[in-house]
């Protein structure tokens, strides 16, 4: 005992820096007791909050300042730091991450210690360990690269805010990506507005034959050579009369393969955008969400696994090992003929990020079903998102037969077609869209040349719909496709947006405001450089080009900000103020009788008297459903608990102490009377024991 305990003092102590405590924890039981292992909590050195923090005069230099509240953890960190022989910074393995580590080698003046920075993709006992044999000197080119991000938009920021508190509202701001997507947003509101819509119909034909049970529906294609569309009540009238009565002749039966590939594994964006469609997460619950799972989860036996691959990333590639393991559990849990034989190519275009991987599950073999109990469901429910994804990325493209069947009478073509699925391939795993076979009865008897009767048309007008608005999900897309911002900057972007209330959200659209319309208004009037898509993705591509260490950082920045000066200059004498009115209310102040206006507070809307500062009154903000309360007939408002969560309660609270977790109606069960309740495309019985259900606008008893 006694040699082992000199051994252990004789040993070199080695502290390991992460981020965040549950980074630390799930690595501190892949290293020995030589390892200390503690966690920074992020940043610990920033620019100052209450100037710009940038020293134009002196080349732009940065001005780094120790994070208020970062003080006792530094001082942690400093006295671990006297003890050990080595260390070891191993904050996240992206820009970020480097300019973390960077700043507190500075900030712990490891300059004569023995220092490394280490990276992994994902935390496992290989790739920890792994990291440290393969340990490096930080690397500037890409401290230098976020600090050029940070230096810019410090100087868009902190520029053109103090304008926008002057000519709109104090409490503004301005930023190179978030008036970029803001532009985009407001851009969609204008095509929407200005959209002319188009009419159009469409006709469908029954036939019927002595051999077929029922008829069958074909839709009209055209003359059989180009594909038509019938623009006007007239044409319709036109076909309709060429066809009434005549026979149909059965021109063609093709029966043709579709093959459907397996999709690329999960990127930051894509991530974003499926979690956003599929499990209706915001980007910024996504990210949270996300990073738990990458950081460690407490597992029985296990302790704390790291469950994902790094978050951020732009890359679709996997490691070879990765793959390797997913073959074999493919193989051996569904077959070889499952196993993708072509392999894919992913995106191209763009420089991207690839010294990451995609996202993938760290462990092919932890399957969702295994950690069900021990996850909480929103993480649950990503995580078996990321998870089948990889493995349906690594599996056979889906299988179709598609039958086409063409029908015509006097020069006009009808058709109808069947999709059966052949081979399901990664659907067995992958099918968010509850793809399955079709089935026409009578459509396999017919041939080439059997003729049909016309049992009926039916006709349908339509028109044209104006884009589609914004989803959190459409607009990651988007800015991905235009190459602005990168997959760390996504979520903070839209999450300021909604915030600062330039764009509010409902049904998961986003709308714009009138206090965004106005910042967009001044952006494009006296900024329209800055908030030019192309050059905000020129300027991601000189950022890449920094990291790279191919462009100097204050070159970028020397020629971006006389321009940005020389606007801002001209904006505060030529712009014209406008004016926001405070929206009115039909609350009436207790104290003075005025209608009360609704106001914006750092915890969200609340309604204050027009009369400040003679009259202070104020009260908390309700939005209103609609709906009055079952109990005592007052107004049904949303609420949120103390941690943020929704629920329905009485606006004569505490008077009345009726509440719902699910957004009630003014609906009555039709079985027991009960109020019913919102739940996605159904109406339930507020009453359990009843169980009644129906869609929204149908009163189909399900009970």
């Amino acid at each position: 005992m006694t040699d082992e305990k000199e051994r252990d003092n004789n040993m070199a102590k080695n502290l390991v820096i992460v981020e965040s405590p549950a980074k630390a924890k799930t690595i501190r039981k892949f290293l020995g007791n030589n390892y200390e292992v503690i966690a920074s909590n992020g940043h610990v050195r920033d620019l100052p909050k209450s100037q710009m923090g940038i020293d134009i005069e002196n080349d732009f230099e940065p001005k780094y300042i120790t994070i208020r509240g970062k003080g006792d953890i530094l001082a942690t960190l400093r006295k671990e730091v006297k003890k050990a022989d080595r260390i070891y910074l191993a904050t996240d393995p992206d820009r970020e991450g480097e300019a973390i580590s960077y700043h507190l080698s500075k900030a712990l003046k490891l300059e004569d210690k023995d220092y490394k920075r280490i990276t992994f993709n994902e935390i496992t006992k290989n790739a920890v360990k792994n990291s440290i044999k393969e340990a490096r000197e930080i690397d500037m080119d890409l401290v230098d690269a976020q600090q050029a991000r940070r230096v810019l938009d410090r100087l868009v920021g902190y520029k053109i805010s103090p304008l926008l508190w002057a000519k709109i509202k104090r409490g503004l701001s301005a930023g190179r990506v978030q008036s970029v997507a803001l532009k985009l947003i407001c851009d969609r509101e204008k095509e929407i507005n200005e959209f002319i819509p188009k009419e159009y119909w469409t006709l469908d034909a029954s036939l019927k034959a002595d051999t077929l049970k029922k008829p069958i529906e074909f839709k009209f294609s055209g003359d059989g050579t180009v594909k038509e569309e019938i623009s006007s009540r007239q044409a319709l009238e036109s076909i309709r009369e060429k066809i009434s009565g005549k026979e149909f002749l059965i021109k063609s039966v093709k029966t043709t393969e579709r093959i459907k590939k397996s999709p690329l594994p999960f990127t930051t964006s894509t991530l974003q955008q499926e979690a956003s469609s599929k499990l209706n997460f915001a980007t910024a619950k996504t990210m949270r969400i996300a990073q738990q799972l990458y950081e460690g989860v407490e597992i029985r036996g296990k302790g704390s696994v790291g469950l994902i691959t790094y978050l951020r990333t732009d890359s679709t590639r996997i490691s070879e090992e990765a793959a390797l393991a997913a073959k074999d559990y493919i193989i051996r849990n569904y077959g070889e003929q499952y196993i993708d034989q072509g392999g894919k190519e992913g995106k191209s275009g763009r420089k991207i990020q690839d010294a990451h991987e995609a996202i993938r599950p760290t462990d092919i073999t932890l399957t969702p079903v295994k950690l069900k109990e021990q996850l909480s469901r929103d993480q649950f429910r990503l995580y078996q998102l990321i998870y089948n994804r990889f493995l349906a990325s690594q599996m056979a493209a889906a299988q179709y037969a598609v039958k086409t069947v063409k029908a015509e009478a006097e020069g006009c073509t009808f058709q109808t077609s069947v999709s059966q699925i052949v081979f399901d391939g990664y659907i067995s795993v992958y099918n968010l869209d509850h793809e399955k076979s079709e089935h026409v009865t009578g459509i396999d008897e017919l041939q080439e040349g059997d003729v049909l009767q016309l049992a009926e048309l039916s006709e349908k007008q339509h028109f044209t719909q104006p884009p589609a608005r914004y989803t959190e999900a459409l607009l990651v897309k988007t800015l991905e496709e235009l190459g602005i911002g990168r997959p760390s900057t996504y979520a903070p972007t839209i999450s300021i947006i909604l915030g600062r209330r330039y764009v509010t959200k409902e049904n998961k659209k986003l709308y714009v405001t009138e206090i965004g319309e106005a910042v967009n208004q001044v952006m494009e009037q006296a900024f329209s450089v800055i908030v030019d898509v192309n050059f905000t993705a020129n300027m991601e591509s000189l950022l890449d080009n920094i990291g790279e260490g191919k462009v100097d950082w204050k070159v970028v920045v020397r020629n971006f900000y006389p321009d940005l000066n020389e606007a801002v200059k001209k904006a505060e004498e030529e712009l014209q103020s406008i004016t926001i009115e405070d929206e009115v209310s039909d609350e009436v102040c207790d104290a003075c009788g005025r209608n009360m206006v609704i106001k914006y507070g750092p915890h969200g809307k609340f309604l204050a008297c027009p009369g400040f500062p003679e009259c202070k009154c104020t009260k908390p903000f309700f939005e209103k459903t609609g709906v009055a309360c079952p109990k005592c007939g007052a107004d049904i408002v949303c609420k949120k608990t103390r941690k943020g969560r929704r629920y329905y309660g009485c606006i004569a609270a505490p008077e009345c102490d009726f509440m719902s977790w699910a957004k009630p109606t003014n609906e009555k069960c039709p079985e027991c009377g009960s109020y019913m309740v919102e739940k996605g495309s159904k109406l339930l019985c507020s009453d359990k024991e009843c169980g009644y259900s129906c869609d929204k606008h149908t009163e189909t008893n399900q009970k």
